[in-house]
């Protein structure tokens, strides 16, 4: 493999959390001086973050063989003890719950401070009992509760919750509809805790904010160009996502597609009225042709809108048929290889977003079907420690260079700890509880980085395609046969002469 570092890299800084303040204090443990310190223990004075990381180690002692809070060092050739073991006098356990940890108010733990601070806003005067402790509940599962605790500092936040505590507000999802302008991304996350947890029945978050943008973009259009708008996005686009969206299969993809879709079709009809006087109904040939020889390559998203108009009867008199890209990118495979050699050992990028890019450059796959990637798709031979992976109709081996970064990825998913318990299926989990990361996350931090994603994607499948037959890779790969073939055929090799050349059984 190249040792060159990939062209166009643009690193990003994958350091968390603020700069260390300086000061005269030395820490024991990490040696960084530190402007105050948290505590002195046996080997001195301990600053915050290790004061911190020692407060949240938990496992078994190797020195009383007990399950509990491990604070002692970990410089030990047997690891951290317990407190008494490793001779700290502080006492971890919560005076309430006897939980031990940090303590994050007057002597109990923050869990137990959040619970008071929730019983307080919700239970004062609450107009349903049973419905706001089961939301305090939901609020206190989590499993950094410090994170609720400064979610809940915002006076909208605190609004929204006692408005439902209340009963002015109706715990349904046309309840938190009415808080989206005010609570805005307060009230969507509120939402995604209650489905998660079940107090709320599964709605999809992309369905729900399509139907709020396609009115938003109807209102202010005039009523030559609203109205058969508002026909296409119902009665095509609305009834057939809705018949789509599960819990399994949200509908991120299709709503995506369908916005581009309505958007282009408001361009094209507002400037059929504005300069042609004509409608949907009224449209000829002769226009579609002047829109989209006078504009970007986007307009030929309208397609799907004569196609409708024609089988509705609207307008027999146009068509238009569909659109073949006239370049194709690709990277040269030195260039995939360099950029495979940075994600697999390189800092350049943080971890979640190492795994998808190597996912796109060894295994040709979309940032849609990625971001919906779940745990399950992953199976580790215990015997031999192989790693394979399901993308299609059958699981694909994984190189171990790969297999080593996946293990290291899922022993470590991120946004696990504020709402999405650690039992969450997907592979790349989101900031909103129950659901994955979004596809345009992944999209953003990749392109930043500097990788040009569909002419990786290109080159990956076409690496694929010269090893192997177009129906065995389609398979692999979650590909179609058809696209596969064409695939082949830009590839240089369409495997003709694959039916002559397979042995007989």
């Amino acid at each position: 493999m190249t040792t060159e570092q990939p062209q166009g890299l643009t690193p990003r800084n994958t350091s968390r959390g603020r700069p260390r303040t300086t000061g005269t204090a030395t820490c024991a443990r990490c040696g960084r001086t530190a402007g105050r310190t948290r505590a002195t223990w046996p080997e001195g004075k301990i600053c915050g973050p290790c004061f911190t990381t020692a407060t949240r180690t938990h496992g078994t002692c190797p020195g009383c063989g007990k399950d509990r809070l491990l604070p002692g060092s970990p410089e030990t050739s047997e690891g951290p003890r317990c407190a008494p073991c490793s001779g700290i006098l502080h006492d971890f356990h919560c005076s309430r719950c006897n939980t031990e940890g940090e303590f994050y108010r007057r002597g109990i733990c923050a869990r137990c401070a959040l619970r008071d601070d929730l019983n307080e806003l919700l239970l004062s005067h609450p107009a349903d009992p049973e419905t706001a402790a089961n939301i305090v509940d939901v609020l206190c599962k989590v499993d950094r509760p410090e994170s609720i605790i400064t979610w809940k500092r915002s006076p909208k936040v605190q609004d929204l919750l006692a408005s439902i505590s209340s009963g002015q507000t109706p715990l349904t999802h046309e309840g938190l509809d009415e808080h989206r302008e005010t609570a805005g991304r307060a009230a969507d996350h509120l939402r995604a805790l209650l489905v998660h947890h079940g107090l709320l029945p599964y709605q999809d978050p992309y369905l729900a904010r399509f139907e709020s943008w396609i009115q938003d973009k109807l209102k202010p259009l005039p009523a030559e160009v609203a109205k058969p708008v508002e026909y296409f996005a119902t009665w095509h686009h609305l009834r057939r996502i809705r018949s789509m969206a599960t819990p399994e299969s949200n509908a991120q993809a299709p709503v995506h597609s369908a916005k581009q879709e309505i958007t282009e079709t408001i361009k094209f009809l507002d400037w059929l009225w504005e300069t042609h006087q004509r409608t949907a109904a009224t449209c000829t040939q002769q226009d579609i042709e002047a829109w989209l020889a006078t504009g970007p390559t986007t307009r030929k998203a309208i397609r799907t809108f004569i196609v409708f108009i024609q089988n509705a009867g609207t307008n027999h008199r146009v068509e238009m048929g569909h659109y073949t890209a006239k370049t194709r990118p690709t990277i040269t495979q030195d260039q995939r290889l360099a950029w495979l050699r940075e994600l697999l050992t390189g800092d350049s990028e943080s971890l979640p977003y190492r795994v998808a890019g190597t996912l796109l450059l060894l295994y040709a796959q979309p940032l849609v079907r990625i971001a919906k990637l779940r745990n399950e798709a992953i199976e580790t031979n215990e015997a031999t420690g192989n790693m394979r992976i399901t993308l299609g109709k059958h699981s694909v081996p994984v190189p171990g260079p790969a297999a080593d970064l996946l293990r290291e990825h899922m022993a470590s998913r991120p946004n696990l700890r504020t709402g999405s318990d650690t039992q969450s299926p997907w592979l790349f989990p989101g900031t909103r509880a129950g659901q994955h990361l979004h596809p345009n996350t992944i999209m953003d931090r990749l392109r930043s980085l500097g990788i040009e994603l569909l002419g990786a994607r290109n080159t990956a499948l076409d690496e694929h395609l010269t090893l192997s037959p177009p129906p065995l890779v389609a398979d692999a790969l979650g590909y179609s046969h058809q696209v596969a073939f064409l695939h082949a055929d830009a590839a240089g090799d369409a495997w003709a002469r694959y039916v002559n050349l397979r042995t007989k059984p």
